[in-house]
């Protein structure tokens, strides 16, 4: 029990947060304060005893779950705040990840020394799961991205991400392999070279077929996470600046298309560039979210006292605007930093892994966590184009909020297994 006390100070700041946040809302008599209290009990208590796990067991990084706890801690407290029925779901879909959140530890250090072989199936269940939603989905804001299993509403994208990103890092891992082996041979070296192209063209066609999916369900936010996760492993990964230019280029295209021919990305430029021109069309949502972080000031009015009911889908696009009007500009920011440090902690965990395929997995996780995060509140402060992403561990969406824990029980399995060496080509 030594290594449990020796690096308990960060659990401490988690109880902390939850008590501080009890004592806010109690001291409002409106908000259902027995009710929060309970909720931010439960998640002390099950952090507390995944802390003890994962120090015990030396599970790798024992702060990843405690950072992870204080945003669900955060956002169980904004959306018993904004609906208490909220509350209780999202302390459901919290267990629920927290399961997801062992069980995919576990199985990624029990495979992943072979998971690097399996692009192809990546790919093609990635395929599947959007001709299936494009066959038997449902539109939700305008995106067809939704698919109903009786009471039960999944978003496939959402996993399809994770999908995403292994095979990437199977593909640049491999490539980069393949052309850093000792051949004597000229003729054994053309076949490296064209191997690794081969390779490189499959994971442009991947990314840009997924994209082109997502393009085809309205789906803009989770196209452009996908193309800043291969573009960010496209600059790490390869060796030719005019591959890193062309597929830049071709992304800018992509990008210039959708904007010029699709309607419904149109209508986000327009409310981006001018949303008070059209206040109280177009332009309401992200108008409405300025409201609120202007009102909320430095301070914040109180867990309570502010109006996010103004703001359209609030628990889940716009929590963020909630948050700042109730916790003010300084309470946004203190959010931001815990998403900062939770990004920083799976790059450095990349960084001291020893196994290739890995590392490449470690790296593409931390860069979808901050690009997700930095394109929703960049979207809800006005600074790019509102795109309808959630923000991880806080926004209101079952599926959002289990593939989230699925990636953190990647980062901890890789943290836990990071000295492991395999040289495998596949």
């Amino acid at each position: 029990m030594q290594k449990v006390f020796h690096n308990i100070k960060p659990l401490l700041l988690l109880l902390l947060l939850n008590a501080l946040g009890m004592l806010l809302v109690i001291s409002n008599g409106e908000l259902a304060a027995e009710r929060i209290g309970i909720l931010c009990g439960v998640v002390c208590i099950i952090s507390l005893v995944t802390y003890v796990v994962i120090t015990v067991r030396d599970l790798g990084d024992s702060y990843l779950f405690i950072i992870i706890s204080m945003l669900c801690s955060l956002g169980i407290i904004m959306q018993t705040r904004i609906n208490p029925d909220n509350g209780i779901r999202q302390m459901v879909l919290y267990l629920a990840g927290v399961i997801c959140f062992f069980g995919t530890l576990f199985m990624y250090r029990k495979f992943h020394k072979r998971l690097n072989r399996y692009t192809l199936i990546y790919w093609g269940v990635s395929i599947a799961l959007f001709v299936i939603t494009a066959l038997i989905g449902t539109v939700h804001n305008g995106s067809k991205n939704w698919i109903m299993i009786g009471s039960l509403s999944i978003q496939p994208s959402e996993f399809i991400r994770i999908l995403f990103v292994l095979a990437m890092a199977a593909i640049f891992t491999n490539a980069r392999k393949s052309s850093s082996r000792v051949i004597k041979t000229s003729i054994a070296k053309q076949e490296a070279k064209k191997l690794k192209h081969t390779r490189l063209a499959v994971a442009v066609l991947m990314a840009f077929s997924n994209a082109m999916c997502l393009f085809m369900q309205r789906e803009w936010g989770i196209a452009l996470l996908f193309f800043a996760i291969y573009i960010s492993y496209v600059y790490i990964y390869g060796d030719s600046k005019v591959f890193l230019g062309a597929n830049l280029l071709l992304v800018i295209l992509a990008a210039y298309v959708g904007v010029k021919y699709m309607s419904h990305i149109q209508v986000r430029v327009e409310a981006w560039m001018d949303p008070f021109a059209d206040i109280s069309g177009k332009g309401y949502q992200i108008a409405q979210s300025l409201f609120a972080i202007g009102e909320g000031g430095f301070a914040g009015r109180g867990i309570g006292t502010g109006s996010p009911y103004f703001i359209p889908v609030v628990s889940s696009d716009f929590i963020f605007s909630a948050i700042c009007e109730e916790m003010g500009v300084l309470g946004g920011v203190a959010v931001i930093m815990l998403y900062f440090l939770l990004v920083y902690r799976g790059f450095k965990i990349a960084l001291s892994c020893t196994n290739a395929f890995n590392k490449a997995v470690a790296v593409g996780m931390s860069v979808m966590l901050g690009v997700q995060t930095f394109i929703i509140v960049g979207g809800v402060i006005k600074l790019i184009p509102l795109t309808g992403i959630t923000l991880p561990f806080i926004s209101y969406g079952g599926s959002s909020m289990l593939t989230t824990f699925i990636v953190m029980g990647i980062l901890q399995a890789i943290s836990s297994v990071k000295g492991e060496v395999t040289d495998e080509i596949e």
